[in-house]
């Protein structure tokens, strides 16, 4: 809902159009929820393998003034940081600079999809406020790496925040009572965020175990915050079945295609932790290969580990 509401503030009107990646969290994971709810037109951009859009495909993307009658009218251009489907990875401050210049070149307002905004302040060593200064609003999530119970908060100028509690009551979100969830958000960011950069740390050594294991890759390169994605190389190991296996060892870990895998870090793992998911990983690789590995039916009579196959 944050991010929805944040484009409806910024699109007020209908046939407005908003560019952001082809492989953003927006795009895909939203239900589409801007077109159906706002009449807002999504123009997307390829997205490049550490988050970013090219600038100059971005320019090219923005409908020509006198162009009206027959184009939606670009008001927006959307940014992901970190950038999920990317393995967390981080939008420099001086990349995100520069779409900033671009959009107000062209009358345009920039939003960021901050949900992981902190890990990537920590990661690139940049104050959170320095990162996002070139944005006329950002979305937070409190609930993923700063580890609230639920929660997402939007930072915008006092008018753009007044139009979003408008937009966010017209959504259903208005909630009452709500101060001991506020609490838990509170925590969240007075003493989590401190504690960021041992998850960056314990995703690397992660990401260094699985390596080990023959049966799998990873991009070690790519692990920048808290996220690791490796695929499986073996044909006899689908995604699903392996998930399936290790949350049979209280691991969990989520199936993202044919082939990948992702695991995150949070400030309730420890060392031990990672070290104890490296080694049940390594024997569900065996279980699966031996043929050992059960399945759950569920009542739809298929079996959980045939997801992926």
């Amino acid at each position: 809902m944050a991010n929805l509401v944040s484009v409806l503030v910024h699109c007020d009107t209908r046939g407005s159009e908003v560019i952001l990646g082809d492989n953003s969290h927006k795009h895909i994971y939203e239900n589409g929820g801007m077109s159906t709810i706002g009449g807002v037109h999504p123009w997307t951009v390829h997205n490049n393998p550490d988050g970013t859009m090219d600038i100059d495909k971005i320019v090219a993307a923005i409908r020509h003034p006198n162009g009206g009658l027959c184009y939606p009218t670009t008001r927006l251009i959307c940014l992901e940081n970190t950038h999920g489907n990317y393995g967390g990875k981080c939008l420099s401050v001086e990349y995100t600079d520069k779409v900033g210049e671009v959009a107000k070149t062209h009358g345009l307002k920039l939003h960021i999809d901050g949900a992981r905004i902190f890990n990537a302040s920590v990661a690139l060593g940049v104050p959170v406020d320095r990162l996002v200064r070139a944005a006329d609003s950002v979305s937070v999530c409190l609930s993923k790496g700063l580890g609230a119970p639920v929660g997402s908060v939007i930072v915008g100028t006092k008018d753009f925040i007044e139009k979003a509690k408008i937009l966010r009551k017209t959504l259903g979100g208005g909630m009452r009572q709500v101060g001991v969830l506020c609490a838990a958000a509170h925590v969240g960011v007075r003493d989590t965020v401190g504690k960021l950069a041992d998850d960056h740390r314990r995703a690397k050594v992660l990401a260094d175990g699985l390596e080990k294991i023959k049966q799998l890759t990873v991009d070690l390169t790519s692990v920048e915050t808290n996220m690791v994605y490796f695929d499986i190389t073996d044909p006899l190991i689908s995604p699903g079945k392996l998930c399936q296996v290790l949350e049979q060892r209280n691991v969990l870990a989520m199936a993202v295609s044919s082939k990948s895998v992702r695991l995150v870090t949070h400030y309730q793992i420890s060392d031990r932790d990672v070290q104890h998911a490296l080694t049940c990983i390594e024997e569900a690789v065996e279980e699966i290969l031996s043929g050992n590995a059960k399945s759950e039916h569920l009542t739809n009579g298929l079996t959980a580990n045939s997801y992926g196959n």
